[in-house]
């Protein structure tokens, strides 16, 4: 545990000057519940070789359990946390790719490492650091000219969105105490920047694009705050828009995985009206069983969109490093 708090301490040097203030915002008992049977739901669903679909998908569910104080060697679902933990570096090619051995992409290998760094900054262990170096040369090596990343791990075109899973990576990577270059974060926010549109404050897919998305709009904002950029002149025109938005039906989950976090950076009445309104909304959609299954994005299966609701819950509950103010 001791990497642990040393990770803490890194987090601690990137605050701003509101999260000083007492966190208002509590794991009330029904939501304590409500993220307890989730967890048992998705143990019952984890395969025997310890995945939940693939690369991305385990690594939202090994999230889900770290968020909660379960850890290899700690707590209830240290088992559960312990397998998952072994299949993703069993995923790694020699090149440190973590897609997985079918039709993955960028997507999961930023997600995998994403986790990686949290697993490493938690426990220290050395075996997941091998990979874990490896899998953050990959990104480093495949930025294209732009500063962002797409499917393929070259060094070619380039969308937020994989940008961003990119970026936040670098950025577990970073305060797990791995050596990510300023210069690559710096020209990820410039590609990043790019994709800001002033007419509506969100933030679009390609530089060229037309139209904003909120789920776009929300993880822009999580990795300007993240990378230390308190203070971006699109941080409030990006909120403005979310808070006008509310949501996107195409990319629920997805969208509030990132403005939680997002919120959450920021703090204050926003955060607490934010967390609010999600606690309820999904307490009422969780299935008596413990998972949720919206129809809306009912083909990216049930574990992936309760691992994302038991994030969202958690994320008053400060465990997890990447997350923290």
């Amino acid at each position: 545990m001791k990497r642990f708090f040393l990770t803490a301490l890194v987090c601690l040097a990137f605050l701003p000057s509101s999260s000083q203030a007492e966190e208002k915002v509590k794991i009330d008992d029904a939501t304590k519940k409500s993220i307890d049977k989730a967890l048992a739901w998705l143990k019952e669903h984890q395969d025997r070789d310890g995945k939940w679909g693939n690369p991305a998908i385990t690594s939202f569910c090994l999230l889900a359990f770290m968020a909660n104080g379960h850890v290899p060697n700690q707590g209830l679902y240290a088992p559960e946390v312990s397998k998952a933990v072994r299949q993703l570096l069993s995923e790694a090619q020699d090149n440190g790719y973590l897609a997985g051995r079918g039709a993955g992409n960028m997507y999961c290998h930023g997600m995998a490492t994403l986790a990686l760094t949290q697993v490493y900054g938690m426990t220290g262990d050395e075996e997941v650091k091998k990979v874990l170096k490896k899998a953050v040369d990959l990104i480093l090596k495949s930025q294209n000219s732009e500063g962002g990343w797409r499917y393929d791990p070259t060094p070619t075109a380039a969308d937020i969105s994989v940008t961003i899973m990119q970026v936040m990576a670098l950025r577990g990577a970073k305060d797990s105490g791995l050596h990510v270059p300023d210069s690559t974060i710096k020209n990820a926010l410039k590609y990043i920047d790019k994709c800001h549109d002033a007419r509506t404050g969100g933030y679009k897919y390609m530089p060229y694009s037309a139209g904003a998305g909120y789920a776009r709009t929300a993880a822009g904002v999580c990795v300007l705050q993240l990378s230390g950029e308190y203070e971006a002149a699109q941080i409030d025109d990006a909120v403005k828009y979310l808070e006008r938005e509310e949501s996107d039906r195409t990319h629920f989950w997805y969208g509030h995985y990132y403005a939680a976090h997002a919120f959450h950076q920021l703090g204050g009445k926003k955060w607490e009206d934010y967390y609010t309104r999600m606690k309820d909304t999904l307490l009422s959609r969780q299935k008596s069983s413990g998972e949720w299954l919206e129809r809306m994005e009912q083909q990216n299966g049930a574990a992936y969109q309760t691992a994302i609701a038991v994030l969202i819950l958690s994320v008053p509950s400060d465990y997890l490093p990447i997350y923290q103010r």
